[in-house]
């Protein structure tokens, strides 16, 4: 009965060994995701967000779904584009959904 003491002692230390290999194993991986994933994703949010926020009214701009535009009013979420050449097709949409600015010289 002893020896099965000794031998369930032995063993539960190699087992706690393992474990922190596994806990250091997940701190890497967790580690490297983060670093090629999340980070690059945040840096993107980042400069999208600088972009927008210099979004004046009579910017020309391009949606997320290929479709250039003027901007005519600007919200706080939402942005009212102007669509084609006939000045009637004006439609709100997201400020995340704008792609490129093209900022208009107002040299007179």
């Amino acid at each position: 009965m002893d020896n099965l003491l000794v031998l369930a002692a032995k063993g539960g230390g190699a087992g706690g060994g393992s474990m922190v290999t596994i806990i250091i194993l997940y701190a890497v991986i967790i580690g490297i995701f983060w670093f090629f994933a999340i980070r690059p994703q945040k840096k993107q949010q980042k400069e999208h967000e600088t972009l927008v926020s210099t979004l004046e009214v009579g910017d020309s701009i391009l949606t997320s779904s290929g479709f250039f535009g003027v901007v005519i009013d600007i919200m706080d979420d939402v942005v009212i584009v102007e669509f084609g050449s006939n000045k009637n097709c004006r439609i709100p949409m997201k400020k995340e959904n704008i792609v490129e600015i093209d900022k208009q010289d107002n040299e007179e």
